[in-house]
């Protein structure tokens, strides 16, 4: 997909962070905008700043971890828009703890909002893709789910999994002409580690040092832009650090994981 004039994007996560930026580059792209997240009045900020009008955008509150309502939400968006072409898979949550400090009930927590969410909420976006024989699916993963580092196993998990589950499906639907990119994120300045979850399911509360010196969440999202245009299938996104890392874990394994054990990881 070459061009984004009136094509009806759908971001979730759409209130801060890599998701607010995507909104504002779409908009500059011409497309028309479906922005999803829990926080309404931050949706409406992020809409409000696009420049759009309000028959080019709608803001349709929505928790990712209420899986029963989204064919409901899907509805919602083909009664207003007609249709939909691009699916911008982006909330989720990340984590800092050690595994030995790690509740269980943590993993469950980040596996469902940012694995299964991504699987339902797929699932119910792709019958109309089916249908039209044309969409793309845009899910946003990290270089996490390429290397596994310290106080983010479960994240590291979760970002790996929905890896493999996107790549599974472009081999799927790729003859009725329905494009899959998957976009690995290193370091970029977000709330993100913010809003994380440490051992016992609390708010993390503190940006990292890494993520505070960043790629900015605006750069991140012209990169993305630019890679959905082009219909790439897999693109990793940040300092050459993060980005180098991705090609020695493939080509030179045992030189990560010496790397690895020397992250000076935060918490």
């Amino acid at each position: 997909m070459n061009n984004f004039q009136n094509k009806i994007v759908w971001i979730t996560g759409a209130s801060s962070g890599i998701g607010e930026a995507l909104s504002y580059q779409f908009a500059k792209e011409g497309a028309k905008l479906v922005l999803s997240a829990r926080r309404e009045m931050e949706l409406q900020r992020v809409a409000n700043a696009t420049g759009l009008g309000a028959d080019k955008v709608l803001v349709l509150p929505m928790d990712m971890l209420n899986f029963d309502v989204f064919p409901e939400k899907v509805k919602t968006v083909l009664e207003h828009f007609g249709q939909i072409d691009v699916v911008v898979q982006n909330a989720g949550i990340t984590q800092r703890s050690l595994v030995k400090d790690t509740d269980f009930k943590v993993y469950r927590d980040i596996m469902e909002l940012d694995f299964f969410s991504t699987v339902a909420f797929t699932q119910a976006i792709l019958p109309h893709f089916s249908e039209r024989k044309t969409g793309h699916f845009v899910a946003i993963s990290s270089v996490a789910g390429k290397i596994g580092t310290p106080l983010r196993s479960g994240y590291c998990a979760a970002k790996h999994a929905m890896i493999a589950f996107f790549d599974s499906l472009r081999a799927e639907v790729w003859q009725e002409n329905i494009q899959v990119t998957v976009i690995c994120p290193g370091y970029i300045n977000t709330p993100i580690s913010l809003n994380a979850l440490d051992g016992n399911g609390n708010v993390h509360g503190k940006m990292d040092k890494n993520q505070s010196r960043g790629m900015s969440a605006e750069r991140c999202a012209e990169k993305i832009v630019k890679a959905v245009k082009a219909n790439q299938k897999e693109v990793y996104i940040g300092g050459w650090y993060e980005v180098m890392g991705v090609y020695l874990k493939r080509y030179l394994p045992a030189v990560v994981y010496k790397l690895v054990l020397k992250v000076n990881a935060e918490k």
